[in-house]
């Protein structure tokens, strides 16, 4: 359902050809919206500003939304929503089976590749941002009806694998009794190990070659340790709340026969060549090459990226391809991007994004790590707040600090302030939401019945049916720009929005048809809540 200000703002448009720029009054005497379009029309016409502006208002068809229109000051035209469509707006809401998002037009297939975690090592809190981002995206996507496929890149294939199966074998270990932490350490000691070892060094290297040819001694030690590192990413998914399965895992494994069949294609038809011993990419606008074949005749990220984008639009019909991957790869995807347009892996028609994003930081503002300066595990991070509040309070904490502010940013995990229930915080949203659903049970309890929303006298009441209307145009421009910080302000003003209300207008203590009116304003509040949490990944607990 089309938002009551997305309605008068494409009116206002239709009429005068520009963006009319509809902002929310800043007071209530002004109405509910205000637009400066006469003021900017006037300087391009040589006019007097409320000259243009009355001649908008005469000519603007609006009376079936709006009371009539007042011009304002230097000509700013307010515009004030009538009551009854208002009323409807939230009553529609409320009926509406999909809880007041606009299913999509045209519904795509969207591949995103997220969380992307190595094997043989804990996910540490460098993977907190890109799952919790990536689920997100999974999320409103999905809600709008697009065929979302998500792809987890993990780590699974390299030369650090040589060294993890000699020094299993080394030690005579058998990998079915580690855990994840166990396989950590193990890496741990044999990267110690090929440091201070030649010989070790050499061996891990053949091992690596063992590993390509297909080895089955070698073989069933790596599905080993992948079949470990599994288990121990899922008990971290479970926690997280995340959508992800073991369906979804992509790993780097998955291409490596495609690799020397994508060096060689980009060879035979010009696109890439031999230099200084290796087979490279020059593209228009980047400073170094693409290194798709190095000098040795191994093949590199970039190379893997490609054989991946190949296979999702080939493959898994991709419209749109979404990385979820840290700001410091953008040059990478950008490159492989251009050698994917220039290889026509990637046609002009399917959309490739990188949603990159910052640091997650100390409460000192410094980057967050051990005091061996490790990265620390993920696991650890959810202790640390799980000591502040509970699991699904402190989760909702961690989730709504990493998506409200722009992604670009570095954000502080400050535990003991992201749990508290007032502010802009995850746990405040719950708290809104336990709140209207205390009243709706009381209500309930009563034997209270509520239907629609009729009444709406107050300003505070007017002024929550106006944020309601709002609900599906921010999923629609979060799907389109990948900004889940607009949910995240949306549902926060709908809180304040909720408290308002409740301090202006009693609901169980009013009567008859004001109080049916604002029991179902409480329902429509109370669906918009759940909703938006659930697209945010946060619990929408009944009470707190």
């Amino acid at each position: 359902m089309q938002s009551l200000p997305a309605l008068l703002d494409a009116r206002l448009r239709d009429l005068t050809g520009v963006d009319p720029e509809m902002r929310p009054a800043t007071k209530p005497q002004f109405g509910h919206f205000q637009s400066n379009v006469a003021l900017r029309l006037a300087k391009q016409e040589g006019r007097p500003p409320r000259e243009v502006a009355a001649d908008i208002v005469e000519r603007l068809d609006v009376d079936d939304l709006c009371e009539p229109l007042e011009i304002a000051g230097p000509g700013f035209i307010n515009f004030r929503m009538r009551t009854d469509v208002l009323a409807a707006s939230a009553t529609a809401l409320l009926e509406d089976p999909n809880g007041g998002i606009n299913p999509a037009r045209y519904p795509q297939r969207v591949v995103i590749d997220y969380s992307s975690p190595n094997v043989a090592k804990q996910m540490h809190v460098g993977h907190l941002r890109s799952t919790i981002i990536g689920d997100c995206f999974n999320r409103v996507l999905s809600a709008l009806g697009h065929t979302v496929i998500p792809q987890n890149h993990v780590g699974d294939w390299g030369r650090q694998f040589g060294m993890l199966v000699e020094q299993i074998l080394e030690e005579g270990l058998d990998p079915a009794t580690l855990d994840l932490p166990g396989a950590e350490a193990l890496y741990q000691r044999a990267n110690e190990h090929l440091k201070s070892d030649e010989e070790f060094a050499t061996r891990s290297r053949d091992r690596v070659v063992k590993l390509q040819a297909g080895d089955e001694e070698t073989r069933r030690i790596w599905q080993q340790l992948i079949d470990i590192s599994v288990a121990g990413f899922n008990e971290t998914y479970a926690r997280m709340n995340v959508l992800l399965t073991d369906d979804d895992i992509a790993g780097e494994s998955t291409y490596n026969d495609d690799l020397p069949v994508v060096a060689a294609d980009l060879e035979d038809r010009g696109i890439a060549a031999v230099d200084d011993g290796a087979l490279v990419v020059f593209v228009d606008g980047f400073n170094a090459p693409a290194i798709i074949r190095n000098q040795r005749g191994g093949y590199g990220y970039a190379t893997t990226d490609l054989a991946a984008i190949r296979h999702r639009v080939n493959t898994l019909g991709a419209d749109r391809i979404i990385y979820v991957v840290g700001a410091p790869q953008t040059f990478h995807f950008e490159q492989v991007f251009a050698v994917a347009r220039l290889a026509g892996y990637l046609p002009q028609d399917v959309k490739a994004e990188h949603v990159g994003f910052g640091q997650v930081l100390g409460a000192d503002g410094k980057k967050f790590s051990t005091r061996e300066g490790t990265a620390v595990p993920l696991n650890t991070l959810f202790d640390m707040a799980e000591a502040e509040a509970a699991p699904n309070i402190a989760l909702a904490a961690i989730k709504y600090a990493d998506l409200s502010s722009g992604l670009q940013k570095d954000y502080a995990f400050d535990a003991s302030r992201m749990v508290q229930t007032h502010g802009d915080t995850g746990p405040y949203l719950q708290y809104a939401h336990a709140r209207v659903n205390q009243i709706l049970r009381k209500a309930e309890a009563e034997g209270i019945h509520w239907g629609s929303v009729s009444v709406l006298d107050e300003p505070a009441e007017q002024q929550l049916a106006l944020l309601l209307s709002g609900f599906g145009d921010v999923v629609d421009e979060v799907a389109q720009t990948l900004a889940p910080h607009k949910l995240c302000g949306y549902l926060y003003d709908l809180a304040g929005g909720l408290s308002a209300f409740y301090e202006a207008c009693p609901v169980l203590k009013s009567e008859g048809d004001v109080r049916a009116s604002r029991l179902a304003l409480c329902a429509a509040t109370q669906q918009v809540l759940a909703k938006g949490l659930y697209l945010l990944g946060i619990d929408a607990p009944e009470r707190m």
